[in-house]
């Protein structure tokens, strides 16, 4: 169970993922000792799964993103999941409710390369029924 404390200092590492045991403590008015026991606790109990850096895609050579739905066959999501999680491309992956059965999130280098992944990889897995893209014109991570 979380207490403030720790809803807190999840609340700095998403702000900051760099963020010191040391500024953690600051910030949060607790000690260092505490802070690093309760960091330590949040790693192991797996509240917080890992630290990334957000990059701008455009930056990185990522022209071209997408939303890609799939519409699947029953039973599939299992394999599914294993078989985008091999595709780069493929930076986020949910599976949803409503009229569609998955939602992913796909940056590309380009149009052709995004066409290449949706028609020639996404369509050829066994468990994709239909797919639907969505292009990104402009987004915000937060």
């Amino acid at each position: 169970m979380l207490d403030d404390i720790d809803r807190r200092m999840v609340a700095e590492l998403q702000r900051d993922g760099r963020l010191t045991g040391r500024a953690l403590a600051e910030r949060l008015t607790i000690s260092r000792a505490n802070a690093y026991a309760r960091l330590a606790r949040l790693v192991d109990d797996r509240v917080v799964t890992g630290f990334t850096a957000l990059v701008d895609p455009d930056k990185v050579g990522l022209h071209t993103s997408a939303y890609v739905t799939l519409t699947v066959r029953q039973n599939s999501w299992r394999e599914l999941r294993e078989q985008l999680r091999a595709i780069p491309e493929v930076r986020h992956t949910a599976l949803v409710g409503g009229d569609f059965d998955v939602l992913l999130l796909v940056r590309t280098t380009g149009n052709d390369a995004l066409r290449s992944v949706v028609l020639e990889r996404l369509q050829a897995l066994p468990a994709v029924v239909s797919t639907r893209t969505i292009l990104i014109f402009e987004d915000e991570s937060r």
